[in-house]
């Protein structure tokens, strides 16, 4: 039976680092499985905030792979302002630490590059692809965003091919998402970018939304919304876990660890580590949690002689700066920026795993890719966010950890000082359960079905 097409249009493509690549080449990799072709239209030449050489090797053997130029203008405001290579990976100096270059390069931003700055490629983009898929038969094509600047390209060819079956994929919300209110957008700005996204809403045949929260609210606003989050690829925890310094044993998607095994068994090192592996921002900053590890390093010795604070990517200078400046500065491992396959090595050297959101109420639904990953591992995860958010929905149903608002303090001493024990003992691991959902193959089966 010949295999369906699917031309996925993505910014974020290998050698891309960091967690905007991993959705679609995990679907890419799985999608032949359930039938369908996958064909890659991304930037000859993108400007990438983070390179992962290592995720080259897991695109698809022989994937048909589109390329066309795109000129965007972040290397110019880099010379302006070194400050503004976050705005790549959607990062901002917030209050006391903007400067006045950090408050007119967001304010350029928001009001002059709507949705973002990859814009200046849809045209170019429409142009090629309308070509493009009347001379191949092509049978859906999927737009991925952020940059949301994507969305644009897939609604002006499905205007100018109506029957084309388009599927907008939202792996972060657009105007809901955290950072946009700290765009400094003037009125007419914000109406724009809201109407774009309407329309973005009510012209495709199906919205994805990586979150249970986030696909009710595109519905609310028309789309024809269906979740499926991002999850983790069983293959390459194996994969993972197989080298010979890494310590942990998994079993197909349940990752347990042997209850008689002490510490520097389970975790290679006699420390009790608290380990946040990605990015981090000051929009996500966990104060609270700082607080508490402060507080019982400096109240508890036992503690402050076993406990460690690793970083594994790269932490918002002024946050480190913060910790260094603290009773946690002997405590701090930063590893900085390491392949996805190290990355997960990390975690499965830690003994509990830090994911962090936005504090405000509407980023409930934002589900962080790496939590799926952390799921894999079968470690505690300690989560930072919003009230009902859609991570503790998943942390509770998978007995994976706890989730704290940012205005929790007590109950997070609580929580470590449980889990601290329970390492002295050699009884830390406690059973994960229902992940297998979250495999990326199994993800992707679902995307098959709703492809149809």
């Amino acid at each position: 039976m010949e295999q369906k097409k699917i031309l996925i249009i993505t910014y974020y493509w290998p050698p891309a680092g960091g967690p905007g690549v991993q959705r679609w080449l995990k679907f890419a990799k799985y999608l032949p499985d359930f039938g369908w072709n996958p064909i890659i239209y991304t930037p000859e030449n993108p400007s990438y905030p983070l390179l992962d050489e290592s995720l080259l090797k897991d695109v698809p053997e022989n994937i048909e792979i589109v390329k066309t130029k795109i000129w965007e203008p972040y290397q110019l405001a880099e010379k302006l302002n070194k400050s503004n290579k976050k705005f790549k990976a959607g990062q901002f100096d917030v209050g006391k630490n903007q400067s006045w270059k950090s408050k007119l390069s967001i304010w350029v931003r928001g009001n002059f590059f709507i949705p973002d700055a990859r814009v200046f490629w849809v045209k170019p983009s429409v142009q090629f692809l309308e070509k493009y898929l009347k001379e191949n038969k092509i049978d859906v094509v999927v737009t991925s965003g952020p940059p949301h600047s994507l969305h644009l390209i897939g609604l002006n060819l499905k205007k100018k091919l109506p029957h084309l079956k388009w599927i907008a994929d939202f792996r972060d919300p657009w105007t809901e998402i955290s950072y946009y209110k700290h765009l400094k957008l003037t009125k007419s700005s914000d109406q724009k970018h809201r109407q774009l996204e309407n329309q973005v809403f009510k012209n495709a045949d199906i919205t994805l939304a990586t979150s249970y929260t986030d696909a009710e609210n595109f519905k609310k606003n028309g789309a024809n919304a269906v979740c499926i989050t991002n999850g983790f690829d069983v293959e390459l925890n194996v994969k993972s876990l197989n080298r010979k310094d890494a310590q942990s044993p998994i079993e197909s998607f349940t990752a347990q660890q042997p209850n008689n095994l002490t510490p520097s068994q389970l975790t290679g090192t006699t420390q009790f580590t608290l380990s946040y592996i990605g990015v981090l921002e000051q929009l996500r900053n966990p104060e609270n949690l700082w607080k508490a590890l402060d507080d019982l390093v400096a109240a508890n010795s036992d503690f402050a002689k076993n406990f460690s604070l690793k970083f594994v990517g790269r932490i918002d200078d002024k946050i480190l700066h913060e910790i260094e400046n603290s009773n946690l500065k002997n405590h701090i491992l930063n590893l900085g920026y390491l392949s996805h396959d190290n990355a997960i090595h990390e975690m499965q050297s830690s003994d509990i795993l830090l994911i962090t959101n936005f504090p405000n109420e509407s980023s409930r639904g934002i589900i962080p890719g790496k939590i799926f990953e952390y799921l894999a591992t079968g470690k505690q995860v300690i989560s930072f966010g919003p009230d009902d958010a859609d991570v503790s929905t998943i942390l509770n149903e998978t007995k994976a950890g706890k989730h704290f608002s940012y205005n929790d303090s007590e109950n997070i001493k609580s929580f470590i000082l449980e889990k601290f024990d329970l390492w002295k003992n050699g009884n830390l691991s406690e059973n994960t359960q229902n992940i297998e959902q979250f495999s990326r193959k199994n993800l992707t089966k679902k995307l098959a079905e709703i492809l149809g």
